[in-house]
């Protein structure tokens, strides 16, 4: 996987995170610096780990699966994205509060498809530090931005990045596919 493509990747990860916070912007009505900083930390942060998580578990299936890999990355970015895109119109609740609790809840509701990633780097032998460090840094970025955003446009694109972070990730899962195949 090329750089241009997991930056891709991340961004289309980043998403579900950049909707939230966006969200969270809207809802409150003094934005400070660490209250961006806060959402960047919670949510690039699961957004790195919850795919080392999956890229172990997946590492310890990968060799009895290895002739399909393809296959199974590509299953997984499509369901992800299919279910991001199903997402995408869907209305959410999202509070001002940033305590502990909300934020771990909504870290956790956010990097769910980043586990699945996880387990399809193994099988396509990513190499997970620099993936994970650029997927966490990049949802960093957007969730931060997201709350700026947020009180500023309120939600009128949060179902419009998440429709498109799931058709990069059906896109992504398109071209592994492909090249398992061998056709690119």
């Amino acid at each position: 996987m090329s750089l241009l493509e997991l930056f891709i990747l991340a961004v289309g990860l980043s998403m579900d995170a950049f909707a939230v916070s966006i969200c969270k912007g809207l809802s409150m009505k003094d934005i400070k610096w660490h209250h961006m900083a806060l959402a960047g930390a919670w949510f690039g942060g699961f957004q790195a780990g919850m795919p080392i998580i999956g890229y172990f578990l997946g590492r310890f299936f990968a060799d009895f699966v290895n002739s399909y890999a393809h296959w199974i990355a590509f299953i997984l970015l499509a369901f992800i994205g299919f279910q991001m895109i199903k997402e995408s119109r869907e209305e959410e609740e999202v509070d001002a509060n940033m305590d502990v609790k909300s934020m771990f809840m909504l870290a956790i509701a956010t990097s769910i498809d980043a586990l699945t990633v996880g387990l399809t780097f193994a099988f396509l032998k990513v190499q997970i530090i620099p993936a994970v460090s650029l997927i966490g840094v990049t949802t960093f970025a957007f969730s931060a931005i997201g709350v700026k955003i947020g009180s500023i446009f309120g939600t009128k694109y949060k179902s419009k990045s998440e429709f498109v972070g799931g058709i990069v990730l059906i896109l992504i899962g398109i071209k592994v596919l492909l090249e398992g195949l061998g056709i690119l």
